[in-house]
């Protein structure tokens, strides 16, 4: 079994149904998911992403540069429901809106400057991959696609609920 990351962009309303009916919520990010199905719609198009297994190097790589780390767990518990790994969280539009700026002004290349895949290993940082030189590269596409998705999340003014499965 994995752990992955999971968003959903979702309207104000859809929010405040969420935070009401947790279970709604949960349903709703599936039929989602289902309805943009795999390969993944690009991110500026997507309701739903997933950063895969990458979710906690990236968690380690916004902490370890001054961010704090509601970008991937989110900011508020929507439940104390268990969504797969946990409960799911969320951001409002403001928190969003919040993220995409951040994210529209971090280079990857910037984030893993001083950075090596052993400080990865030395962090326990899921998954044990980190041996691999290349490590931190597997990384950089479900990052890169952590802006887009904000800024189109953001400009549509939604919020976002995050889990792990």
């Amino acid at each position: 079994m994995s752990m992955n990351g999971e968003y959903l962009a979702v309207t104000a309303a859809q929010l405040d149904k969420a935070i009401k009916e947790p279970g709604w919520a949960l349903k709703l990010a599936y039929q989602v998911m289902d309805a943009e199905g795999e390969p993944q719609r690009p991110p500026a198009e997507a309701r739903c992403m997933t950063t895969h297994k990458a979710w906690h190097a990236i968690a380690f790589l916004l902490e370890r540069a001054g961010f704090r780390d509601y970008i991937v767990y989110g900011d508020q518990a929507l439940t104390d429901e268990d969504w797969g790994y946990g409960p799911p969280r969320y951001l409002t539009p403001e928190r969003v809106r919040e993220a995409a700026d951040a994210l529209a002004n971090l280079s990857y290349n910037d984030l893993i400057a001083e950075v090596a895949p052993a400080d990865l290993s030395a962090a326990e940082i899921y998954p044990s991959i980190w041996d691999d030189e290349d490590a931190l590269e597997w990384v950089r596409g479900w990052f890169e696609d952590l802006e887009p998705f904000f800024r189109a999340a953001a400009g549509r003014g939604d919020a976002m609920l995050t889990w792990l499965d």
